[in-house]
Protein backbone atom coordinates (compact mmCIF):
# COMPACT_ATOMS: atom_id res chain seq x y z
CA UNK A 1 0.00 0.00 0.00
CA UNK A 2 1.60 3.29 -1.10
CA UNK A 3 1.38 6.28 1.16
CA UNK A 4 -0.21 9.15 -0.05
CA UNK A 5 1.96 12.88 0.51
CA UNK A 6 -1.16 14.13 3.17
CA UNK A 7 -0.57 17.43 3.05
CA UNK A 8 -1.49 18.02 -0.17
CA UNK A 9 -5.12 18.31 -0.43
CA UNK A 10 -6.86 16.23 -3.01
CA UNK A 11 -7.48 15.47 -5.61
CA UNK A 12 -3.80 15.48 -7.21
CA UNK A 13 -2.31 13.47 -9.96
CA UNK A 14 0.64 11.65 -8.54
CA UNK A 15 3.77 10.06 -10.95
CA UNK A 16 5.52 7.38 -9.87
CA UNK A 17 8.90 8.07 -11.03
CA UNK A 18 10.24 4.71 -10.58
CA UNK A 19 7.43 3.20 -12.92
CA UNK A 20 7.69 6.09 -15.33
CA UNK A 21 11.25 5.49 -15.96
CA UNK A 22 10.79 1.67 -16.09
CA UNK A 23 8.00 2.19 -18.90
CA UNK A 24 10.21 4.46 -20.98
CA UNK A 25 13.40 2.22 -20.95
CA UNK A 26 11.03 -0.89 -21.73
CA UNK A 27 9.13 0.78 -24.56
CA UNK A 28 12.63 1.79 -25.99
CA UNK A 29 13.87 -1.72 -25.46
CA UNK A 30 11.05 -3.07 -27.40
CA UNK A 31 11.03 -0.82 -30.46
CA UNK A 32 15.03 -1.62 -30.36
CA UNK A 33 13.93 -5.69 -30.65
CA UNK A 34 11.34 -4.75 -33.44
CA UNK A 35 13.76 -2.93 -35.61
CA UNK A 36 12.14 0.38 -35.77
CA UNK A 37 12.70 3.68 -34.18
CA UNK A 38 10.54 5.00 -31.12
CA UNK A 39 8.94 8.15 -32.02
CA UNK A 40 6.89 8.87 -28.88
CA UNK A 41 3.29 10.54 -28.79
CA UNK A 42 3.66 13.20 -25.94
CA UNK A 43 0.09 14.42 -25.59
CA UNK A 44 -0.29 11.43 -23.66
CA UNK A 45 1.88 13.20 -20.68
CA UNK A 46 2.46 16.59 -22.18
CA UNK A 47 5.85 17.21 -19.89
CA UNK A 48 9.06 18.50 -20.96
CA UNK A 49 10.41 16.78 -18.49
CA UNK A 50 9.00 13.29 -19.30
CA UNK A 51 9.63 13.99 -23.32
CA UNK A 52 13.03 14.44 -22.62
CA UNK A 53 13.30 11.00 -20.28
CA UNK A 54 12.10 9.42 -23.98
CA UNK A 55 15.17 10.99 -25.83
CA UNK A 56 17.42 10.12 -23.61
CA UNK A 57 16.17 6.49 -23.83
CA UNK A 58 16.94 6.63 -27.66
CA UNK A 59 13.40 7.84 -28.94
CA UNK A 60 14.74 9.46 -32.30
CA UNK A 61 11.89 12.57 -32.01
CA UNK A 62 8.58 13.49 -30.67
CA UNK A 63 5.27 13.20 -31.73
CA UNK A 64 2.51 16.07 -31.32
CA UNK A 65 -1.44 16.28 -32.01
CA UNK A 66 -1.43 19.82 -32.30
CA UNK A 67 0.22 22.98 -33.84
CA UNK A 68 0.30 24.05 -29.73
CA UNK A 69 1.77 21.41 -28.97
CA UNK A 70 4.47 21.47 -31.54
CA UNK A 71 4.72 25.22 -30.19
CA UNK A 72 5.40 24.58 -26.61
CA UNK A 73 7.46 21.97 -27.10
CA UNK A 74 9.83 23.48 -29.99
CA UNK A 75 9.90 26.30 -26.95
CA UNK A 76 10.93 23.34 -24.74
CA UNK A 77 14.29 22.82 -26.88
CA UNK A 78 12.82 19.76 -28.78
CA UNK A 79 13.93 19.70 -32.31
CA UNK A 80 12.45 17.08 -34.38
CA UNK A 81 8.64 16.70 -34.19
CA UNK A 82 5.59 14.88 -36.09
CA UNK A 83 2.36 16.23 -35.79
CA UNK A 84 0.47 13.68 -36.60
CA UNK A 85 -2.72 14.81 -37.40
CA UNK A 86 -4.57 15.70 -41.25
CA UNK A 87 -4.74 19.47 -40.50
CA UNK A 88 -6.88 22.20 -42.15
CA UNK A 89 -3.79 25.16 -42.80
CA UNK A 90 -5.32 29.17 -42.89
CA UNK A 91 -3.12 31.59 -43.56
CA UNK A 92 -2.70 31.86 -39.44
CA UNK A 93 -1.99 28.40 -39.15
CA UNK A 94 0.43 28.34 -41.95
CA UNK A 95 2.40 31.15 -40.09
CA UNK A 96 2.87 29.21 -37.10
CA UNK A 97 3.98 26.19 -39.07
CA UNK A 98 6.80 28.14 -40.98
CA UNK A 99 7.77 29.68 -37.75
CA UNK A 100 8.10 26.07 -36.19
CA UNK A 101 9.82 24.88 -39.69
CA UNK A 102 12.45 27.37 -39.42
CA UNK A 103 13.12 26.40 -35.25
CA UNK A 104 13.09 22.51 -35.83
CA UNK A 105 12.58 19.73 -38.13
CA UNK A 106 8.95 19.08 -38.73
CA UNK A 107 6.30 16.74 -40.23
CA UNK A 108 2.76 17.10 -40.31
CA UNK A 109 0.41 14.69 -42.19
CA UNK A 110 -2.08 15.38 -44.62
CA UNK A 111 -5.20 13.16 -45.88
CA UNK A 112 -6.71 14.35 -49.09
CA UNK A 113 -5.27 16.43 -52.11
CA UNK A 114 -7.46 20.12 -50.86
CA UNK A 115 -5.47 20.06 -47.40
CA UNK A 116 -1.77 19.67 -49.55
CA UNK A 117 -3.26 22.42 -51.74
CA UNK A 118 -4.51 24.78 -48.46
CA UNK A 119 -0.82 23.71 -46.84
CA UNK A 120 1.37 24.76 -50.07
CA UNK A 121 -0.91 28.03 -50.19
CA UNK A 122 -0.59 28.67 -46.21
CA UNK A 123 2.27 26.72 -45.11
CA UNK A 124 5.01 25.50 -47.26
CA UNK A 125 8.73 27.52 -47.70
CA UNK A 126 11.05 25.37 -45.52
CA UNK A 127 13.06 23.06 -46.85
CA UNK A 128 12.67 21.67 -42.85
CA UNK A 129 8.58 20.84 -43.40
CA UNK A 130 7.29 17.51 -44.66
CA UNK A 131 4.41 15.96 -45.18
CA UNK A 132 4.15 12.51 -44.47
CA UNK A 133 0.17 10.45 -46.30
CA UNK A 134 -2.28 9.07 -43.25
CA UNK A 135 -3.36 5.96 -44.19
CA UNK A 136 -6.30 4.36 -42.91
CA UNK A 137 -5.33 0.61 -41.76
CA UNK A 138 -8.77 -0.22 -40.44
CA UNK A 139 -9.94 2.54 -37.63
CA UNK A 140 -11.84 4.44 -40.27
CA UNK A 141 -11.36 7.92 -38.44
CA UNK A 142 -9.05 9.50 -41.40
CA UNK A 143 -6.65 8.47 -43.79
CA UNK A 144 -7.09 7.63 -47.24
CA UNK A 145 -6.95 4.01 -47.99
CA UNK A 146 -3.57 2.45 -48.87
CA UNK A 147 -4.28 2.13 -52.36
CA UNK A 148 -4.58 5.85 -52.87
CA UNK A 149 -1.33 6.60 -51.28
CA UNK A 150 0.24 7.37 -54.39
CA UNK A 151 -2.25 9.52 -55.84
CA UNK A 152 -2.43 11.51 -53.01
CA UNK A 153 1.53 12.03 -52.91
CA UNK A 154 1.51 12.73 -55.91
CA UNK A 155 -1.09 15.48 -55.78
CA UNK A 156 0.99 16.68 -52.86
CA UNK A 157 4.27 16.78 -54.91
CA UNK A 158 2.52 19.10 -57.74
CA UNK A 159 1.76 21.54 -55.17
CA UNK A 160 5.62 21.82 -53.86
CA UNK A 161 5.31 19.68 -50.98
CA UNK A 162 7.96 17.66 -49.88
CA UNK A 163 6.49 14.11 -49.40
CA UNK A 164 8.46 11.75 -46.81
CA UNK A 165 5.94 8.72 -46.62
CA UNK A 166 3.26 7.22 -44.91
CA UNK A 167 1.87 7.18 -41.11
CA UNK A 168 -1.13 5.59 -39.61
CA UNK A 169 -2.99 4.77 -36.39
CA UNK A 170 -3.91 1.21 -35.69
CA UNK A 171 -6.72 2.93 -33.08
CA UNK A 172 -9.16 -0.22 -33.64
CA UNK A 173 -6.40 -2.14 -31.21
CA UNK A 174 -7.99 -0.90 -28.54
CA UNK A 175 -10.52 -3.12 -27.56
CA UNK A 176 -10.42 -6.98 -25.96
CA UNK A 177 -8.40 -9.34 -27.93
CA UNK A 178 -8.18 -6.71 -31.42
CA UNK A 179 -4.42 -5.68 -31.15
CA UNK A 180 -3.32 -9.11 -32.87
CA UNK A 181 -5.39 -8.16 -35.54
CA UNK A 182 -4.42 -4.74 -35.73
CA UNK A 183 -1.42 -5.17 -35.98
CA UNK A 184 -1.40 -7.00 -39.05
CA UNK A 185 -3.93 -4.55 -40.12
CA UNK A 186 -1.68 -1.97 -40.39
CA UNK A 187 1.31 -3.92 -41.73
CA UNK A 188 -0.73 -5.10 -44.81
CA UNK A 189 -1.95 -0.84 -44.89
CA UNK A 190 1.75 0.39 -44.84
CA UNK A 191 3.45 -2.77 -47.31
CA UNK A 192 0.46 -1.70 -49.38
CA UNK A 193 1.00 2.34 -49.51
CA UNK A 194 4.34 1.87 -49.73
CA UNK A 195 4.26 -0.24 -52.75
CA UNK A 196 2.13 2.55 -54.40
CA UNK A 197 4.24 5.05 -53.53
CA UNK A 198 7.23 3.37 -55.07
CA UNK A 199 5.24 2.18 -58.50
CA UNK A 200 4.99 6.04 -58.93
CA UNK A 201 8.63 6.46 -58.13
CA UNK A 202 8.48 8.36 -54.67
CA UNK A 203 10.85 6.69 -51.99
CA UNK A 204 9.00 6.79 -48.29
CA UNK A 205 11.75 7.31 -46.22
CA UNK A 206 10.30 7.59 -43.37
CA UNK A 207 6.92 4.66 -42.55
CA UNK A 208 5.17 5.72 -39.17
CA UNK A 209 3.03 3.41 -37.24
CA UNK A 210 2.19 1.95 -33.86
CA UNK A 211 -0.20 2.40 -30.48
CA UNK A 212 0.46 1.31 -26.63
CA UNK A 213 -1.48 -1.67 -27.37
CA UNK A 214 -0.27 -2.79 -30.80
CA UNK A 215 3.60 -1.89 -30.33
CA UNK A 216 5.32 -5.23 -29.01
CA UNK A 217 3.46 -6.41 -32.50
CA UNK A 218 5.12 -3.89 -34.79
CA UNK A 219 5.47 -5.85 -37.73
CA UNK A 220 10.11 -5.48 -38.52
CA UNK A 221 9.65 -4.28 -42.10
CA UNK A 222 6.01 -2.71 -42.67
CA UNK A 223 7.34 0.27 -40.98
CA UNK A 224 10.45 2.26 -39.61
CA UNK A 225 9.12 4.19 -36.73
CA UNK A 226 6.08 3.35 -34.23
CA UNK A 227 4.52 6.07 -31.99
CA UNK A 228 2.92 4.66 -29.11
CA UNK A 229 2.13 7.52 -25.75
CA UNK A 230 0.21 5.66 -23.06
CA UNK A 231 2.72 3.60 -22.31
CA UNK A 232 4.63 6.04 -20.05
CA UNK A 233 2.10 5.67 -17.83
CA UNK A 234 -0.80 3.24 -18.53
CA UNK A 235 -4.26 3.49 -17.33
CA UNK A 236 -7.23 1.31 -16.87
CA UNK A 237 -8.47 0.83 -20.08
CA UNK A 238 -4.15 -0.56 -21.02
CA UNK A 239 -4.71 -3.08 -18.05
CA UNK A 240 -7.86 -4.14 -19.55
CA UNK A 241 -6.68 -4.45 -22.87
CA UNK A 242 -3.71 -6.41 -20.89
CA UNK A 243 -1.52 -4.00 -22.88
CA UNK A 244 0.64 -3.97 -18.71
CA UNK A 245 0.40 -5.03 -15.32
CA UNK A 246 -0.66 -3.46 -11.99
CA UNK A 247 2.81 -2.93 -11.85
CA UNK A 248 3.36 -0.74 -14.54
CA UNK A 249 0.71 1.56 -13.86
CA UNK A 250 2.80 4.76 -13.04
CA UNK A 251 -0.24 7.79 -12.82
CA UNK A 252 -2.65 7.97 -9.91
CA UNK A 253 -5.06 10.26 -8.54
CA UNK A 254 -5.06 10.73 -5.25
CA UNK A 255 -8.81 10.82 -3.90
CA UNK A 256 -10.47 11.20 -0.96
CA UNK A 257 -13.46 9.52 0.71
CA UNK A 258 -16.30 12.09 1.39
CA UNK A 259 -19.70 10.08 1.13
CA UNK A 260 -20.66 6.29 1.91
CA UNK A 261 -23.85 4.20 1.49
CA UNK A 262 -23.94 0.29 1.67
CA UNK A 263 -22.15 -1.10 -1.29
CA UNK A 264 -20.75 1.87 -2.06
CA UNK A 265 -18.94 5.53 -1.66
CA UNK A 266 -17.96 8.77 -2.99
CA UNK A 267 -14.63 10.19 -3.83
CA UNK A 268 -13.40 13.88 -4.07
CA UNK A 269 -12.34 12.85 -8.16
CA UNK A 270 -14.70 13.38 -10.42
CA UNK A 271 -14.49 13.77 -13.85
CA UNK A 272 -12.68 17.00 -13.85
CA UNK A 273 -10.14 15.19 -12.83
CA UNK A 274 -9.75 12.06 -13.84
CA UNK A 275 -11.75 12.40 -17.55
CA UNK A 276 -15.15 11.02 -18.54
CA UNK A 277 -13.66 8.12 -21.41
CA UNK A 278 -15.07 5.35 -20.80
CA UNK A 279 -14.82 2.25 -23.99
CA UNK A 280 -18.17 0.35 -24.11
CA UNK A 281 -16.21 -2.34 -23.47
CA UNK A 282 -14.85 -1.21 -20.37
CA UNK A 283 -16.03 -1.98 -16.78
CA UNK A 284 -15.97 0.99 -15.01
CA UNK A 285 -14.74 4.70 -15.59
CA UNK A 286 -11.60 3.81 -13.53
CA UNK A 287 -10.21 1.31 -10.93
CA UNK A 288 -8.80 1.43 -7.51
CA UNK A 289 -5.45 1.10 -7.66
CA UNK A 290 -4.71 -0.94 -3.95
CA UNK A 291 -8.35 -2.51 -4.56
CA UNK A 292 -8.36 -4.71 -7.95
CA UNK A 293 -12.02 -5.43 -7.57
CA UNK A 294 -13.44 -2.09 -6.71
CA UNK A 295 -14.77 -0.24 -9.65
CA UNK A 296 -15.88 3.49 -10.43
CA UNK A 297 -19.19 3.31 -12.03
CA UNK A 298 -20.13 6.54 -12.17
CA UNK A 299 -19.01 10.00 -12.27
CA UNK A 300 -20.10 13.76 -11.94
CA UNK A 301 -17.49 16.42 -12.30
CA UNK A 302 -16.39 16.47 -8.46
CA UNK A 303 -18.19 13.11 -7.88
CA UNK A 304 -16.54 9.43 -8.12
CA UNK A 305 -19.05 6.78 -6.83
CA UNK A 306 -17.16 3.55 -6.19
CA UNK A 307 -18.66 -0.17 -5.88
CA UNK A 308 -17.22 -1.49 -3.68
CA UNK A 309 -16.95 -5.47 -2.71
CA UNK A 310 -18.57 -6.82 -0.20
CA UNK A 311 -15.91 -8.82 1.53
CA UNK A 312 -13.43 -5.54 2.64
CA UNK A 313 -14.39 -2.93 5.13
CA UNK A 314 -15.62 -0.13 3.07
CA UNK A 315 -12.61 2.98 4.06
CA UNK A 316 -13.61 5.24 6.68
CA UNK A 317 -14.60 9.06 5.75
CA UNK A 318 -11.27 10.92 4.98
CA UNK A 319 -9.70 7.95 3.98
CA UNK A 320 -7.10 8.62 0.79
CA UNK A 321 -7.58 6.45 -2.25
CA UNK A 322 -5.13 5.59 -5.27
CA UNK A 323 -7.61 6.07 -8.78
CA UNK A 324 -6.04 4.61 -11.84
CA UNK A 325 -7.92 6.80 -14.59
CA UNK A 326 -9.66 4.87 -17.57
CA UNK A 327 -7.78 7.19 -20.22
CA UNK A 328 -4.66 9.09 -19.09
CA UNK A 329 -4.32 11.33 -21.60
CA UNK A 330 -7.56 13.17 -20.85
CA UNK A 331 -6.73 12.80 -16.95
CA UNK A 332 -3.60 14.69 -17.53
CA UNK A 333 -5.22 17.59 -19.73
CA UNK A 334 -7.28 18.13 -16.73
CA UNK A 335 -4.05 18.95 -14.21
CA UNK A 336 -1.88 22.13 -13.81
CA UNK A 337 0.88 20.17 -12.32
CA UNK A 338 2.19 16.06 -11.63
CA UNK A 339 3.61 15.20 -7.93
CA UNK A 340 6.38 13.26 -8.97
CA UNK A 341 7.19 10.77 -5.68
CA UNK A 342 10.26 7.89 -5.42
CA UNK A 343 9.92 5.81 -2.86
CA UNK A 344 7.41 7.21 -1.37
CA UNK A 345 8.65 10.52 -1.16
CA UNK A 346 7.71 13.68 -3.45
CA UNK A 347 10.96 14.74 -5.04
CA UNK A 348 9.24 17.22 -7.92
CA UNK A 349 6.20 18.81 -9.56
CA UNK A 350 6.37 18.76 -13.26
CA UNK A 351 4.14 21.53 -14.80
CA UNK A 352 2.20 19.79 -17.67
CA UNK A 353 3.67 22.30 -20.36
CA UNK A 354 1.43 21.63 -22.85
CA UNK A 355 -1.88 21.47 -21.62
CA UNK A 356 -4.93 23.05 -23.36
CA UNK A 357 -2.62 23.10 -26.54
CA UNK A 358 -5.82 22.21 -28.00
CA UNK A 359 -5.02 24.36 -31.37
Amino acid sequence: MVEPPVHLATPYLVVDLDVLERNVTSMAQTAHRRGVSLRPHVKTHKCLEIASRQLAAGAIGITVATVSEAETFVDGGFENIFIAYPLWVDPARGARLRSLSERCSLLIGIDSAESAESLARNGAGSDALGVLIEIDSGYHRTGVAAYGAAELASAALRVGLDVRGVFTFPGHGYGPGQAAAAATDEAQALESATAALRAVGIEPGIVSGGSTPTAALTHHGSATEMRPGSYVFNDAQQLELGSCVPADVALSAWATVVSRAPGQFVLDAGSKVLGADRPAWASGYGRLADYPDARLIALSEHHATVAWPGYIAQPALGTLLRVVPNHVCSAVNLADNLVVMRDGVVVDCWRVAARGANS
